[in-house]
């Protein structure tokens, strides 16, 4: 038959009653007995025609199930629920989409379903198969008897008539809440909850917002908390405060649609004494008492002083560290810009990962210009850090034109005026800046308006001719005579209304809750307003004059607006300003006006009923600048900062009215170029200005801005020179006594941490004689300056004690004096062995070495020093840590230390010297270092130059102003110009040999001083030496260099590539190609390049044939000097470059199509799910993914990502069911591709081991708790899988399970059961986890007092059980009874549903709806009275009250819960069930 069925029997072909589950079937038949037809013969008649006419459709195309179960009971739910409705009330089960389609299918579904119940009835009743066939037989024959009967009356019924398809989009639909958010007002540290429900098809991903920023839970962890089930969702808010106060809206999307849904949220805060609950004011790192901890808050890896352009985006961040570290516990991380709170918007992007904020600055402006600083604040207080960022102006579309405005602002808005303001730029584009152009743009819209005709110079203008009621953005572009600046940023959006108005929004009322406005009575008509009073000229320039009044005092006046005249003063002719259109707004701008000429105002109001009385008129007011330009400032002076800064410091500018701040200018001395040092303008007589040259010669000038404008430039400032400022040295530290005879001692000091910035030129030492305990009076050592770092203190007196003193010195001055030393006695060394070595120095420090240079001791003891000990430990370690470095003493005073460091570590040294009588004293210790190459740490490098004269060089990224490289060999300062010739040019030094040769071989080193300890050596041996001198050789008689021999690499298509690349070759070098002795020329086969600019020489073939197998080569020649490279390709190293150039031929087709990028490969998540991934490319919309496993197709809900072109296949569980062979398929009408991933054996068990290993490292500690049968060991895991391998161990073996020790798992628990334990029971459990490597155990004693406290706890569990049993059965929480198990009501009607409880003590009682709590309000109200009877009441029910609903009863003797349905239906519905 070729009539319409319904689209799901064309779409899937498993219409059948196979696919259909018991539930299915039982909701069926529910319905079909509750609307089956009473009425005539006729109808049924009718009915059982279309059913029959459907029963042959699916009879005659033999259709059989194709997709999953779940899918098709969706499908025939969905259906069956709409279709239910639209049955005709007159019996002829009409179906308004199609007639066909509802006389098809509701007779015959009724049949089906009355055939499905009967056949189940009868499968629970009879144990018989043979029966079961018999009956099932039965069924079909009347089925197809009916069938033949109706097939010709639906032909009849059918014949002639269109039948239309059901559309597949009528299932669908946009959001819809059914429920919206609600405001709340609530106190400080309280949580709120905002509860919405949505309902559409697809179902709607639901996104919360805070003032139109996404929520983000990550971010602030424990602050928000997001819920969504059964289409409630909920977005929960904690212990809030002031900053939670906002607009919080809820957005709903699907491919429907979008609806958003709006609620606020007020945070209010007791305002009278301090609240008991409220936190004390914080103190900084003070101790927390609800942690009982103190945090330590360190930011490291900080942002500079940065520069940026505009319309650039620039981030700033900061790593912050904070001990110690809790799991959850997140700090309140703040960005001020000039101490001003900034808050996320379009212009600033701030986030916190967790250990580094950053602050990103999306497009930069002026306005962005200022001092940044991070704040993190603690439980224990707050730690800061601060950088300047200056924004340099974008780069003029017309050359010499101005910078843009800043700041724009809008003040005094009324109904149709508005007052924009602005600041001057800092570059005027080199002439002076002719005015400025403000432009509005009404919000919503993209249309700019100029609201001036001619530019006007005052840095404020007054925008007239708004419409009341819309709001607008504005900005401001600066004019000179060589064109027109960018526009300045957009200013915040305002409103033109009245301020009153605007005043009563801005209430102190919660917003958006709602409120009470009290009005004045009804407008009088008739009634002409008074005068209005308190007329004022508030501002007046050249180009305008503005005037504010008062309404008139009058009462219930009608709607006034306002007439302004003016006349010249000394005259009485009054002329009418806005003759056309009065004006709304007590204020009002005038135009036009002679600039010079006097003029008076007055006003007049108007209304329906007429015009009033004028106001006083204002006194004379001359049209001109009120404010004047402010005067230079004064006199400006420079310090010295830093290597790249100055502090510039001038006096403010006298009698300066409205002053907006100061621009600052600097220029090189004898550029005569002045370069901005701020573009946007300092309100202090103080700026730094960074970004300097170091060493260059500045001078500086200053100018104020208001207003009116900007001033003339102060007088230039003094020159000076940028590097860092000089102070005096901090003291030495760490004096040793080196030797000690009958008068005299040795001392030595370690130079100071901070030497001032210039080099320290002497040292001063103090002694002081100490008796019993008492220092006496400091004497000097020494008058005059020592240079060395050690000193003989002389004339002093045996057997006497004294302390000493040490004061270092630069060009800045003496230094303060260090702490006095320990107390020595003055008394003759006499020992054999050597004294202490000293002035312990470490330099070339890397992450695996470093390099340690001392003196050799003062005092030899018996004999010389014949070699040294060095020994090395980590800063932190105990003194039994420190170990040797060498086994055999050194005789060389320095040693490289390349082992036992660790990247990262801190480490000290010290140094003992030996003689013939042994080792002595040791050294004093060195400085810690840790072991760690600074970024941009240079090597020496060797160079051999075109002349062949070989060099050492070396460069330092830290120099500074001071700093001098210092060449040594073996450590010892090279003097003599002999051998080597130094040169240092900037950051740069050569060490040049003369005449090479064996005695120049040694260890040679530099270090830069004043710098952070930038070093390097270069050990020249005796095989180095002879290698330099051939390079030097081949230098003198040149040949071409190659920086690289002839290659040959694969292209795109299987192009095979030939090349080499020249280190250097003129413009008059030439190539000749050859293969097998023959030149090759330019062809279609061959494609030749030589690039002199960077010497690569390549020659490209399209594809390699056997005939090309043989010797390529290239031949050089520039001038003089040859060179050639040659590629032999025979063999099998032809074939397999033959190959290779076949199979990129063949990628390069497969990737004209779609292909995988990266091949299909698995994931496992800490969840323990498994995702199936591959990345994919060139793929457009028609493309088709595909997923199969062991050849069989996967229906999935992913979808191909055209975007992220990323596919997943995600297994939430996954078992030994998901092993097999996964295979992706791509394909389009450009080609196909596949990837494949073998899941089995032992790919299988490697994942599900990775599985096993999330499981077992999320396990709890093994734990002890009693029962009355035993004592109990258990542990948690975040998720178990029944493949999941453990072994309980007993003292370290495993355990043999019985029936008094068992083990087993509770959901995510693991336990182990010892029933009526004993002493033999005493020892150490554990539990094994199998991951495939090494496994995770888990273990605990239960011996000691663990295991008598456990016992205790048992025997006295088990004594208490059967009374403690009796008492819990009598006394627990129960459900007496009185709910019914399906509750069927019409919408509108009230459900009132009681039951009875008991339980000792009274219990709680707690209602849910789909397993989520609910509480009273007005629509359904909950009791709960007498502490027996509770209630459920829905006053009038809505058919979202539809769903399962729960009571739950608690007491501390037990838990018990009752269930019911509640079915709510249309009254259309029952108007169907009654016919």
């Amino acid at each position: 038959m070729s009539g319409s069925i319904p689209f799901y029997q064309k779409h899937h072909h498993h219409y059948d009653r196979g696919y259909r589950s018991k539930d299915t079937g039982s909701k069926l038949s529910q319905y079909q007995s509750s609307s089956r037809y009473t009425a005539g013969s006729g109808t049924s008649s009718s009915i059982r025609s279309a059913g029959a006419h459907l029963q042959e459709q699916v009879t005659l195309h033999h259709i059989k199930p194709q997709f999953p179960e779940c899918s098709s009971l969706k499908v025939i739910s969905v259906l069956m629920l709409y279709l239910i409705p639209h049955i005709h009330p007159h019996g002829s089960a009409l179906l308004t989409p199609s007639q066909d389609f509802a006389t098809g299918l509701s007779d015959t579904e009724e049949a089906r379903t009355r055939d499905t119940a009967a056949y189940m009835a009868r499968r629970d009743l009879f144990t018989s198969g043979l029966e079961m066939e018999k009956s099932e037989l039965a069924s079909r024959r009347e089925t197809m008897r009916e069938s033949a009967e109706r097939i010709s009356l639906t032909k009849k019924v059918s014949e002639g008539e269109h039948f239309k398809r059901m559309n597949e989009d009528s299932l669908l639909h946009a959001p819809e809440f059914v429920i919206k958010p609600r405001s709340h007002t609530i106190w400080e540290k309280q949580c709120v909850r905002l509860h919405c429900t949505v309902s559409g098809w697809p179902e709607p991903r639901v996104v919360w917002y805070k003032n139109n920023v996404a929520i983000d839970p990550l971010a602030n962890p424990g602050k928000y908390k997001l819920e969504s089930r059964y289409g409630v969702h909920s977005l929960e808010i904690n212990r809030c405060d002031f900053d939670d106060t906002a607009q919080y809206h809820v957005s709903a999307m699907n491919t429907k649609g979008e609806l958003s849904a709006y609620a606020s949220v007020i945070v209010k805060r007791f305002k009278g004494e301090i609240h008991e609950f409220l936190p004390a004011p914080r103190r900084k790192f003070a101790p927390v008492s609800e942690y009982g901890i103190t945090f330590q808050t360190h930011i490291a890896d900080t942002f500079g002083v940065s520069f940026g352009r505009e319309g650039e985006t620039m981030t700033l961040g900061c790593t912050v560290v904070i001990y110690p570290t809790l799991e959850r516990y997140q700090p309140e991380i703040q960005w001020y810009r000039d101490d001003v709170l900034l808050s996320p918007s379009k212009w600033h992007h701030m986030h916190w990962s967790g250990d580094r904020a950053t602050l990103t600055l999306t497009h930069l402006n002026k306005e962005d210009e200022g001092l940044y600083t991070l704040r993190v604040s603690t439980k224990s207080g707050y730690e800061t850090y601060s950088a300047y960022v200056f924004v340099r102006d974008a780069d003029a579309e017309l050359e010499g034109a101005p910078g843009a405005p800043l700041d724009v602002r809008c003040l005094d808005a009324n109904k149709d005026y508005i007052i924009v303001t602005w600041k001057q730029p800092a570059v005027d584009g080199g002439s002076s800046i002719l005015g400025y152009f403000v432009d509005r743009c009404e919000v919503g819209t993209t249309h700019w308006i100029q609201c001036n005709d001619t530019p006007v110079k005052f840095a404020r203008f007054p925008v007239t001719g708004l419409v009341e009621g819309r709001s607008y953005i504005f900005r401001v572009r600066a004019v000179n005579k060589c064109g027109m600046s960018h526009p300045s940023r957009v200013s915040e959006p305002v409103a033109a209304m009245d301020p009153a108005d605007r005043a009563r929004m801005r209430g102190t009322s919660a917003p958006w809750t709602g409120q009470i406005i009290v009005t004045e009575e009804e407008p009088a008509e008739g009634v002409v307003p008074g005068r209005p009073c308190e007329l004022q000229v508030t501002e007046a320039t050249k180009n305008y004059v503005v005037l504010s009044w008062k309404p008139p005092g009058e009462k219930g006046l009608d709607s006034v607006m306002y007439y302004v005249e003016k006349c010249v003063s000394g005259t009485d002719s009054w002329q009418r300003v806005n003759t056309e259109i009065p004006v709304k707004s007590p204020r009002f701008a005038l135009f036009d006006l002679a600039e010079g000429k006097s003029y008076r105002f007055r006003v007049r109001c108007c209304n329906s009923a007429g015009v009033g009385e004028p106001s006083e008129p204002t006194e004379a007011t001359t049209v001109g600048d009120k404010l004047d330009i402010p005067p230079a400032p004064g006199k400006v002076v420079p310090s010295r900062n830093t290597d790249t800064s100055v502090v510039v410091s001038w006096q403010a500018s006298h009698d300066a009215k409205e002053l907006v701040g100061y621009y600052i200018e600097g220029s090189v001395v004898g550029s005569n170029v002045w370069e901005p040092c701020n573009n946007k303008p300092v309100n202090a007589t103080r700026f730094i200005c960074h970004g300097l040259t170091t060493g260059e010669k500045y001078v500086f000038r200053v100018r104020a801005v208001n207003a009116a404008g900007i001033s003339q430039f102060s007088q230039e400032s003094e020159p000076v020179e940028v590097k860092a400022a000089i102070a005096s040295p901090a003291p030495p530290y760490g004096i040793t006594v080196l030797e000690c005879v009958r008068d005299s001692m040795v001392l030595a000091w370690k130079q100071p941490t901070f030497i001032g910035g210039a080099d320290i030129t002497g040292y001063f030492v103090d002694y002081r004689e100490v008796i019993d305990g008492v220092p006496g009076k400091w004497h000097e050592a020494n008058i005059k300056a020592i240079s060395e770092r050690a000193y003989r203190v002389s004339d002093l007196k045996e057997n006497m004690k004294y302390q000493f003193q040490v004061r270092a010195a630069n060009m800045a001055g003496v230094g303060i004096p260090s702490l006095p030393s320990d107390t020595f006695l003055c008394e003759e060394w006499t020992i054999a062995v050597p004294g202490p070595p000293h002035d312990l120095q470490l330099r070339e420090v890397r992450s695996h070495s470093v390099v340690l240079l001392w003196k050799q001791p003062v005092y030899q003891g018996r004999d010389p020093v014949n070699g040294y000990y060095i020994d090395i430990k980590e800063a932190d370690a105990p003194e039994e840590a420190w170990r040797g470095v060498n086994t055999k003493a050194t005789e060389k005073p320095f040693i490289k230390v390349i082992q036992n460091l660790t990247e990262g570590e801190k480490y000290v040294f010290r140094v003992r010297a030996q003689n013939k009588a042994g080792v002595g004293k040791t050294s004093d210790v060195s400085e810690a270092v840790t072991a760690l190459t600074k970024p941009g740490t240079k090597e020496i490098v060797v160079d051999v130059d075109d002349d062949g004269v070989i060099s050492l060089n070396f460069e330092c990224g830290g120099l500074k102003p001071d700093s001098k490289f210092v060449w040594s060999k073996n450590y010892e300062e090279i003097t003599d110009p002999e051998r080597l010739s130094i040169q240092t040019k900037g950051n740069k030094s050569k060490a040049a040999f003369n005449t090479p040769a064996e005695e120049d071989i040694g260890v040679y080193s530099c270090h830069v001083t004043h710098t952070d300890g930038d070093s390097s050596s270069y050990t020249l041996s005796e095989e180095e030496l002879k290698r330099l001198l051939e390079l030097s050789h081949d230098h003198k008689f040149p040949i071409i260099p190659l920086k690289s021999e002839l290659a040959v690499e694969m292209l795109e298509k299987g192009r095979v590539r030939f090349w080499l690349q020249a280190a250097k070759m003129s413009a008059n070098g030439k190539v000749d190609y050859v293969f097998n002795d023959n030149i090759l020329s330019q062809g279609e086969k061959y494609k030749m390049n030589f690039d002199k600019n960077s010497g690569v020489i390549e020659m490209i073939m399209e594809s390699l044939t056997p005939e090309d197998e043989g010797t390529f080569t290239f031949q050089l020649q520039d001038g003089k000097a040859t060179n050639q490279s040659s590629l032999v390709l025979i063999g099998n190293v032809f074939k397999e470059l033959q190959k290779e150039s076949e199979f990129q031929r063949k990628e390069w087709v497969r990737k004209q199509g779609p292909h995988f990028i990266q091949y299909l490969s698995y994931e496992v998540t800490p969840q323990c799910c498994v995702i199936l991934k591959c990345k994919v490319g060139n793929i457009k919309k028609e493309t088709s993914a595909l997923w199969y496993k062991d050849g069989h197709e996967i229906k999935s809900d992913q979808q191909l990502g055209f975007t992220e072109g990323v596919l997943n296949l995600e297994i939430a569980q996954v078992s030994k069911k998901d092993a097999g062979v996964y295979e992706v398929f791509l394909k389009d009408d450009r080609g196909k591709d596949t990837s494949k991933l073998n899941l089995t054996d032992k790919s299988f068990r490697d994942l599900m081991n990775e599985v096993f290993s999330y499981i077992a490292n999320s396990s709890a500690p093994l734990k002890i708790t009693c029962t009355a049968e035993g004592i109990r060991l258990y542990t948690f895991v975040s998720y178990y899988n029944d493949l999941l391998q453990v072994t309980w161990h007993y003292k370290d073996s495993a355990i043999a399970f019985s029936d008094r020790i068992k083990s087993g798992v509770v959901g995510e628990q693991l336990w182990l059961q010892i029933t009526d334990p004993t002493e033999k029971d005493m020892g150490k459990y554990t539990i094994e986890f199998h991951d495939g490597k090494g496994g995770v155990r888990r273990s605990v004693e239960l011996c000691g007092q663990a295991f008598d406290d456990a016992f205790a706890e048992f025997q006295r569990l088990n004594v208490i059980e059967l009374p403690k049993l009796t008492l819990f059965l009598s006394d627990r929480a129960r459900i007496a009874g009185g709910l019914p198990d399906v509750a069927t009501i019409q919408e509108g009607k009230a459900l009132n549903l009681t039951c009875n409880i008991s339980g000792d003590p009274v219990p709680e009682v707690t209602w849910l709806k789909n397993d989520r709590e609910i509480t009273s309000d007005d629509h359904c109200i909950l009791k709960f009275e007498s502490g027996k009877f509770a209630s459920f009441t829905i006053t009038a029910v809505k058919t979202v009250d539809s769903g399962k609903y729960s009571i739950l009863v608690k007491n501390k003797y037990g838990t018990e819960s009752g269930d019911f349905t509640v079915s709510v239906f249309l009254p259309e519905e029952a108007d169907v069930k009654k016919k």
